[in-house]
């Protein structure tokens, strides 16, 4: 027998509005940035998307670069939709971008047309989908006109490729600019996706009274620094976390003994709070209704909800914010 979903699967995951739009998304959503690719397990995988998907989860987020290797993310996940989810198609929200290096050329990665076309093409036929519910511009490209990247997202959306239109990366002068573009030409941009953590916080120096005052929805991606904001790291490097593998972003060197102490702080509040250090995380990250979404990875089924239990307790102390503040200032 196939997979059934759980028929309790909307009762416990909260949904927020995204911007002005009429698309709610869960207040947890799953990224495929790691442990998706074709050096992870597959089982594995399958495991935390269909668990995922049970707990309330319906919006599961790519790029064609995401692996290792490149695009392997989309192909795994495109096995999991359509032999195990695809009756449920309707009920997920999946998103996809493109904007970093792809392939050689000078065609391969940025902002073109030809680019971004291409791209989206690639990734529906790695995931065995007609379109995609969320297309993202990834990354600005510094040498093609906004004009251009913008026609092409329009382009997409016209051609029923993706319903909408996703931003990330983009600062704040960027967004207003290309946000503006899209609406002149007949479009809209639905959420944008920024870098934001406590340990990471420039989307909070403009950027999310930008995406508010243009009825934007802000999904943010690494929440948990890549790991980092989790009591993982408060006593070494554990075998086999990010930090310990070659590949990846996350390097031994961040660690620090300054780093170490803070999170060791952070903890505490935690630990007060009834929560780990990674639930506190990402309750702090939904701490403002702002945001609509807050983007995690999963290693595992018991990381995952571990993950999700933060839903139960969102609210913070002016008291707990400010030692927060004083910790990991913005």
């Amino acid at each position: 027998m196939g997979f059934i979903a759980s028929d309790n699967r909307y009762k416990e995951m909260k949904y927020r509005r995204c911007g002005l739009s009429g698309i709610n998304l869960p207040a947890i959503s799953l990224g495929l940035w790691h442990n998706f690719g074709d050096v992870d397990d597959f089982n594995t995988a399958r495991d935390i998307l269909l668990n995922a998907f049970n707990e309330g989860i319906t919006h599961f987020d790519l790029a064609n670069n995401y692996g290792p290797s490149p695009g392997s993310a989309e192909a795994n996940f495109g096995k999991v939709i359509n032999k195990e989810l695809s009756s449920y198609r309707d009920e997920i929200i999946i998103s996809t971008k493109a904007g970093y290096y792809m392939w050689p050329g000078p065609y391969g990665e940025w902002g073109s047309k030809k680019y971004l076309i291409a791209s989206l093409d690639q990734s529906l036929k790695r995931m065995g989908l007609e379109y995609v519910d969320i297309f993202y511009s990834h990354r600005p490209d510094p040498d093609t006109p906004f004009e251009e990247t913008m026609a092409a997202l329009d382009q997409i959306v016209r051609q029923g490729k993706a319903l909408y239109i996703g931003l990330s990366n983009y600062d704040p002068q960027q967004t207003t600019e290309a946000v503006e573009l899209v609406e002149s030409i007949g479009s809209k941009c639905l959420i944008h996706q920024p870098k934001y953590s406590m340990m990471v916080r420039e989307l909070e120096n403009g950027l999310l009274d930008v995406l508010e005052q243009k009825g934007i929805g802000c999904i943010p991606f690494s929440p948990l620094a890549q790991g980092l904001l989790t009591n993982k790291y408060i006593k070494g490097i554990p075998k086999d976390s990010r930090a310990d593998k070659s590949h990846g972003f996350l390097q031994k060197s961040s660690i620090t003994i300054e780093l170490v102490q803070k999170l060791v702080d952070l903890d505490k509040i935690a630990q007060k709070r009834g929560q780990s250090l990674a639930q506190m995380s990402l309750s702090w990250i939904l701490r403002d209704s702002r945001i609509t979404s807050a983007l995690i990875g999963a290693s595992s089924v018991s990381q995952l909800k571990n993950s999700l239990a933060c839903l139960n307790n969102l609210e913070f102390s002016n008291e707990e914010l400010e030692e927060i503040d004083r910790l990991m200032p913005a």
